[in-house]
């Protein structure tokens, strides 16, 4: 039996039951579950051990790398910038970033880069893993090519591009990299333990990583799915590595607790405030949720509602009955969620991934639990 520790009300005795559950039928290495209402962190679980040797507890100083959750972020700080007038979702990229505009990418809005819309899920040709760490080069390359398919025909999921496009924009308007504005305006003032960049300093709080014992599914396999996953060079290599967390990717090497990643959904599911500091404006917080396309993605197998970077929810999405919940999952489980409607946010971390590449069953089934309970 796995100790479990943290805050749970009795209110929420479901919740725990269902995260015990889960280390109980094995699904589980380390993980942790947090909840906000209204606000305030009302359920804070965690349990199993850090490390594959299992001598280390899973605690409350405990980072995980949440990959693809990492987004969530990234679409906060580039709405920061829509809310402090530096740009509009409706401006064009290349107004920005000239050279993006290449290759028939002049009329690329921002609402559209940051809804999978561009059509650079990847970098075609392929280049070698290492590109990745030489940011310039990849926003070169990402600025010269071409879309991978005409612009307005729906989205495709730029699995690690859209962290580099939305990172090369935030630098050209704010001066600052995406990473360090968001340590030093929200993440240090609000106590919040993320990080995109993580100093070595943090390096020895991270907990080891146990693969999915598969590839996830992701369909038929094309060209637009080849470039985003499956080519050589589409994502970094050295995942885990310390180069790997010093770097700042703002689509995926993120890393969190489930505490502090609820606590900054909070300001989604409010008012945009936390802590009593500005997040985001209300008008620039509905435009971050409004939908920007729906429909069948290119890569990923499902049909999918964009908003501005955050998933809206729909039947595969895994974020609650809430009509306008909006969130994000990453490779393995790790997942982040707001409800407007409740003025609820969820997030959930663990070490131990899944082949699902949304709606993980685990975190699904907290969730469930927990919206019996409110």
């Amino acid at each position: 039996m796995v100790e479990i520790s943290g805050i749970c009300p009795p209110r929420f005795d479901t919740v725990q039951d269902r995260f015990a559950a889960n280390f109980d039928a094995g699904e589980e290495l380390g993980a942790r579950f947090s909840v906000c209402i209204d606000g305030e962190l009302v359920v804070d679980l965690m349990g199993g051990f850090s490390d594959a040797a299992r001598t280390t507890p899973f605690g409350p100083n405990t980072l995980t790398p949440i990959f693809s959750t990492t987004k969530l972020i990234a679409a906060l700080m580039t709405a920061r910038l829509v809310d402090q007038g530096l740009i509009t979702y409706d401006t064009a990229v290349a107004e920005v970033w000239p050279e993006f505009g290449q290759a028939g990418k002049e009329p690329v809005t921002l609402g559209q880069m940051m809804s999978h819309q561009a059509g650079l899920p990847g970098l075609v040709p392929p280049a070698e893993p290492d590109i990745w760490f030489d940011p310039p080069t990849v926003c070169e390359q990402l600025a010269a090519q071409a879309p991978l398919w005409p612009l307005g025909t729906g989205s495709g999921y730029h699995p690690i591009t859209i962290g580099y496009l939305a990172g090369e924009v935030f630098r050209r308007l704010e001066g600052r990299s995406l990473g360090a504005a968001f340590r030093q305006d929200i993440a240090e003032p609000l106590g919040l333990d993320i990080w995109i960049g993580l100093p070595d300093s943090e390096h020895g709080r991270v907990a080891q990583m146990r693969k999915p014992p598969a590839a996830p599914d992701l369909g038929t396999i094309d060209d637009i799915k080849r470039a985003a996953f499956l080519d050589r060079g589409s994502a970094p290599g050295g995942r885990g590595s310390a180069d790997w967390r010093r770097m700042e990717i703002p689509s995926a090497n993120g890393h969190a607790t489930a505490q502090g990643l609820a606590r900054l959904m909070s300001a989604v599911s409010g008012d945009g405030t936390l802590d009593g500091q500005a997040i985001l404006a209300p008008e620039t917080l509905k435009a971050l949720l409004a939908e920007r396309v729906r429909g069948p993605d290119k890569v990923l197998p499902f049909d999918l509602v964009w908003a501005a970077g955050p998933m809206r929810n729909s039947h595969v999405n895994g974020l609650g009955p809430g009509a306008q919940a909006v969130g994000h999952y990453g490779w393995g489980g790790s997942m982040a969620m707001a409800d407007p409607e409740r003025n609820l946010s969820v997030a959930y971390v663990m070490n131990k991934q899944s082949v699902h590449l949304v709606a993980d069953p685990r975190p699904v089934a907290l969730i469930e639990a927990l919206y019996t309970a409110v």
